[in-house]
């Protein structure tokens, strides 16, 4: 009977070993343009923020280390205001593995200029769902929410809402927040907008597109190529009653700006026609990318 409840606690302890959180985030911490002697503090805000986003739970489901959510955070600490007080930008990107091959798809990418924050050398990172939290530990958990939102999407049909929802009631936490990124007026361009957009039934295409782009496409490019590229192209032209009713969105613009070199390579080795209905919508949907979609012309 010992043996049993020894193999029994041996098996258990490996299968728990097995599980992992959601992120594999690699964290960047860049002081350029800080004149000190004393950067300590810095590698300690990088082991703190790298902790906090690859040891938190943010959901419910069980990952592998093979699962998790590959993602990176670069900051740039452009200033330090007072002895605890920084301010700089944050670039968060994600990605996702791609259906039996080795290659990777972006997800996000995109450079938050609004992000100031306190931290005390050594001191812990800790985020509470349910209550105001410091302006650090709020961005972190708010683009986690994102990434895992996005991923899942990624994977069915509106399956990152749960995820996403989480990022919308942080932005409704920090509403009276002094830190800026938080609120509406402030910008068109920032945290608050972000989630609105992503959480606003009126945006659904973008969200399904996502879906389409990545499970209905890539991830059956190496076995029906045809009907991958076909479903891509029926993607991306199912966002232009989206681009004719909100032109220039933010959401559209960060979702197309994460896509575009893949979408270049994609449609480069397409028919000629499909090659310029492809230039002719996506020039309509995303003109500052325009002079990099001309290049599906080209090759």
């Amino acid at each position: 009977m010992k043996k049993i409840s020894l193999l029994i606690i041996v098996s258990l302890t490996v299968h728990f070993a097995a599980l992992a959180q959601e992120l594999n985030c690699t964290v960047t911490v860049l002081t350029p343009q800080i004149q000190s002697s004393d950067k300590k503090i810095y590698t300690t805000l990088q082991t703190a923020i790298y902790e906090f986003m690859n040891n938190t739970r943010w959901t419910g489901d069980e990952f592998s280390n093979q699962e998790r959510i590959e993602c990176t955070m670069q900051i740039t600490i452009n200033e330090r205001v007072s002895n605890d007080e920084f301010k700089g930008t944050i670039q968060i990107s994600a990605r996702r593995p791609v259906y039996k091959t080795s290659y990777y798809s972006p997800l996000l990418n995109y450079n938050d200029e609004n992000f100031q924050f306190r931290y005390i050398e050594f001191q812990t990172i800790e985020f509470n769902q349910t209550a105001t939290n410091p302006n650090l530990a709020s961005v972190l958990a708010f683009y986690a929410y994102i990434i895992i939102g996005m991923d899942y999407d990624s994977f069915s049909p509106m399956g990152g809402s749960p995820y996403l929802q989480q990022a919308q009631t942080i932005v409704a936490n920090m509403q009276n927040s002094p830190d800026r990124g938080w609120r509406a007026f402030e910008s068109t361009r920032n945290r608050y907008w972000l989630s609105e957009n992503l959480n606003n039934p009126v945006f659904k295409p973008l969200r399904s597109f996502n879906y389409e782009f990545h499970r209905q496409g890539l991830d059956i490019m190496s076995e029906k190529k045809d009907d991958a590229v076909t479903n891509i192209a029926t993607a991306i032209e199912a966002l232009k009653p989206l681009h004719d009713d909100k032109p220039g969105s933010f959401l559209m613009q960060t979702v197309l700006y994460s896509k575009s070199d893949e979408i270049v390579n994609i449609f480069s080795g397409a028919f000629p026609e499909v090659k310029t209905r492809m230039l002719n919508v996506l020039n309509e949907i995303d003109p500052a990318n325009g002079t990099k979609y001309q290049a599906i012309m080209n090759k």
